[in-house]
């Protein structure tokens, strides 16, 4: 048996940031409270003076990218990269190659997560075959193989049929579906949001009713089935008013949002940056000044990065023939400490509450989330004090492909705490597993 005392931080627990000790047995919390070293003897005390403790970071999307693409990144390296951000638990997507769309696959993908991963790692199944096609999955063969939830993230399901036939399913199994809204026929192959800059720079452009339009149609397909609906990287103020109406109705939708969609807009891309371009595309400033109102007023349920790693050649060039998407594993709660809560446009607690208990929630993830008695030893440590500047030396990833790189940020992961084993510390790097 094994007791760890945590003393001195400021911690967030219960809604509150306080300062207060934590004690810890094997995985589980066990007690939280002050001046606990007069009571408790533990084996390992870790002094948190100057430092802010919270649940450990959960993030409902990330891209992993193995087996298949592991040259882009793998799940020892993205785990690595979340650990080194903070995170605890991270919710993989199933865009891989193969795809885990039967239960042999998810089988192995569930094996590989657990056996590489250093953190705690869900595996999302398919929808449908190969994600692109209209053959649906068997739901239930792939839960019992380990699938906690289903998503055709990185494409759209453009049959209203098949999304129908799939939530009925879905819905019978108490777990949830995450969508990529995206109605190809208005997508157009779109790289950038359609709007002035995108025509200033001849680059071809999305329409934003490729979300909203097919979003519309899934939240009356969720009414009717009465299936937990999950927005992923909502971007647009449409979509978010849809999203409160839903609510309003008591369809049970919630949604996600990114932090390039929080921090950026279509005017920031002020030249043909690959760097920039990533899926569904950054929106105008109106939409960017909505999100951050939606999670303020409680329609975005929590914060997710979109991980999604590329080599450097995929990133370059051109943002016509350049892949989708960035990384955010390493700097995610650094850049939005630093852009959001350091400028005052958004306070600390809520800042992490939609990275760890509203996470937790929204996912489906029991004992996880928050500091209290019970709950599954999984912390992270940051000096909100420190400064670092995210670059090649300090992305744990194997991927590079930000806009942030060369950025100077606040906040910076002291240590990252999984069952009750600590994986992360800025001083001594990883602990690998034996």
């Amino acid at each position: 048996m094994m007791k760890t005392l945590i003393t001195n931080g400021t911690v967030y627990t219960d809604g509150a940031l306080t300062q207060q000790d934590i004690f810890i047995v094997d995985d589980k919390i066990q007690a939280i409270g002050q001046a606990l070293s007069r009571f408790i003897t533990a084996d390992a005390t870790i002094d948190a003076s100057g430092l802010l403790v919270t649940p450990g970071l959960i993030d409902g999307h990330v891209h992993y990218r193995e087996p298949g693409q592991t040259e882009k990144e793998n799940i020892h390296t993205g785990s690595r990269a979340a650990a080194h951000g903070g995170f605890t638990t991270v919710c993989a997507m199933p865009n891989t190659t193969p795809t885990p769309d039967t239960p042999e696959r998810i089988v192995d993908m569930v094996r590989r997560n657990q056996q590489t991963g250093i953190i705690h790692i869900q595996q999302y199944g398919t929808l449908t075959h190969g994600l692109d096609s209209e053959e649906l999955v068997d739901f239930a063969a792939l839960k019992d193989s380990g699938a906690f939830a289903f998503s055709n993230d990185g494409s759209g399901v453009q049959t209203a049929g098949t999304m129908y036939d799939a939530m009925v399913e879905i819905a019978k199994m108490g777990t949830f579906l995450a969508a990529h809204v995206q109605d190809n026929s208005l997508s157009r192959n779109g790289v950038m949001t359609a709007g002035n800059r995108q025509r200033e720079l001849h680059l071809s452009g999305q329409l934003p009713e490729s979300e909203t339009s097919q979003l519309a149609r899934d939240l009356m397909l969720a009414e009717a089935t009465g299936v937990h609906y999950h927005v992923c990287h909502v971007s647009t103020k449409a979509s978010l008013d849809l999203i409160r109406w839903a609510k309003e109705r008591d369809i049970h939708v919630t949604c996600e949002v990114t932090p390039h969609h929080l921090l950026f807009n279509d005017e920031d891309v002020q030249t043909d940056n690959p760097l920039l371009k990533m899926n569904p595309p950054l929106r105008s400033r109106a939409d960017q000044e909505a999100l951050l109102t939606g999670l303020l007023d409680g329609t975005i349920d929590c914060i997710a990065t979109d991980h999604a790693p590329h080599t450097a050649f995929e990133k370059a060039g051109s943002m016509q023939d350049a892949a989708f998407g960035i990384i955010g594993s390493d700097f995610a709660f650094a850049v939005l400490y630093t852009h959001l809560v350091q400028t005052g446009k958004l306070p600390l607690d809520l800042l992490i509450e939609k990275m760890t208990t509203g996470a937790a929630t929204t996912f489906h993830l029991p004992q996880i989330g928050r500091i209290t008695p019970g709950y599954q030893a999984d912390l992270a440590l940051f000096d909100l004090n420190q400064s670092w500047t995210i670059s090649r030396q300090t992305i744990a990833s194997k991927a590079m492909n930000t806009p942030h790189l060369g950025e100077r940020v606040n906040g910076l992961t002291m240590q990252t705490i999984v069952s009750g084993q600590t994986v992360y510390t800025e001083a001594n790097g990883f602990t690998e597993k034996e």
